[in-house]
């Protein structure tokens, strides 16, 4: 890193926090241009956000930060910010990702402290702050599936069959659609939620693509999560006690047979999405880590897809097709009795 930029970091935080005695550990990153530092003084800590302007943008995330943080959403608190600079002084939520603490015997008590929290982020009016999860966004993340997955497998599928994807694409969504639409945080899941010491509330983190959209969608993100898998018969008693939490505005004309209903539908949508996801990661990118949670994906599409006749003869390409060359190439997903 250029010493130029340490140097205007060490001013920055000088200043903003009054003195100079301070120790700095940047922390190991993702592949962005964003680095994040701990700060620690007088033992307190902060969080540094590096967004070297010219590389990143941090104008959306403080936003959207801003926004949530004034309407009782859990998010780090800015403690000070320099935009043009691209820097920023966060509060620091520590380091125990929720992920990290699940297991059959806390997983309940954790995800309905979650559930709670997302009816809070849903309560909030977010038209004209966040973009909508328009019918063309929906369409463009399914055909990701086409794009890459199928291509991956050397499917190239007949113009019947591309008719078929395309319109059970539509059917999909079109549910996404017909379903209340709320603020949608759109990465919801236990890696994104950080327990806080000394709260209840769980620290959420990763918020800057949020979108107004179907309120089904951050439920499906944790509780059908791409990386850790619960029983789906406990998955569905997750469902209720979300559909218990909604207010009555959502629940008119829709008892929990169709919320169920439209939980599905999302989840389906959703991992069309991932299966192309995880394989453009690979082969635009680089990122073999998530082709090990491929199969897991496959198999919940298989089998979430099950009581939709509407999806039959997508599924039916799908496992004619598709599957023996997946499995081949991908693995094959052993399920493992919760």
């Amino acid at each position: 890193m250029n010493t130029q930029r340490e140097q205007l970091i060490q001013t920055w935080i000088t200043s903003v926090l009054g003195s100079d005695q301070f120790e700095i550990n940047f922390l190991a990153g993702d592949a962005s241009f964003r680095r994040y530092a701990r700060i620690n003084l007088n033992h307190k800590t902060f969080m540094l956000m590096d967004a070297p302007p010219e590389k990143e943008d941090c104008v959306p995330f403080v936003s959207i930060d801003e926004f949530f943080d004034a309407h009782g959403v859990r998010v780090p608190h800015i403690v000070a910010k320099d935009l043009e600079q691209g820097l920023l002084l966060l509060e620091d939520f520590g380091d125990v990702l929720l992920s990290t603490q699940l297991d059959e015997n806390t997983v309940d008590a954790h995800y309905e402290q979650s559930f709670k929290q997302l009816i809070q982020l849903q309560s909030i009016n977010g038209e004209g702050h966040f973009p909508a999860y328009s019918y063309e966004k929906l369409m463009t993340e399914m055909s990701l599936l086409t794009d890459w997955l199928l291509p991956s497998l050397q499917i190239q599928p007949s113009e019947e069959e591309s008719a078929l994807i395309k319109r059970t694409f539509a059917i999909l969504a079109n549910a996404a659609l017909a379903q209340p639409q709320v603020i949608v945080h759109r990465d919801f899941h236990s890696r994104n939620l950080m327990l806080l010491a000394d709260e209840q509330e769980q620290g959420v983190i990763d918020f800057q693509d949020a979108v107004i959209g179907a309120d089904t969608y951050d439920l499906i993100s944790i509780t059908r999560d791409a990386y850790v898998q619960w029983d789906p018969v406990r998955v569905y008693g997750w469902f209720k006690v979300f559909y218990d939490l909604l207010p009555v505005s959502a629940k008119e004309g829709r008892d929990f047979e169709q919320f169920k209903q439209d939980a599905d539908l999302m989840a389906i949508q959703r991992h069309i999405k991932i299966l192309g996801i995880f394989v453009r990661l690979f082969e635009r990118d680089g990122k073999s880590g998530y082709l090990k949670d491929l199969p897991r994906v496959m198999w919940y599409l298989l089998e979430e897809s099950k009581p939709y006749a509407e999806l039959q003869p997508f599924m039916q390409f799908i496992r004619v097709k598709v599957m023996p060359k997946f499995e081949q190439k991908y693995g094959k997903y052993e399920v493992v009795a919760a």
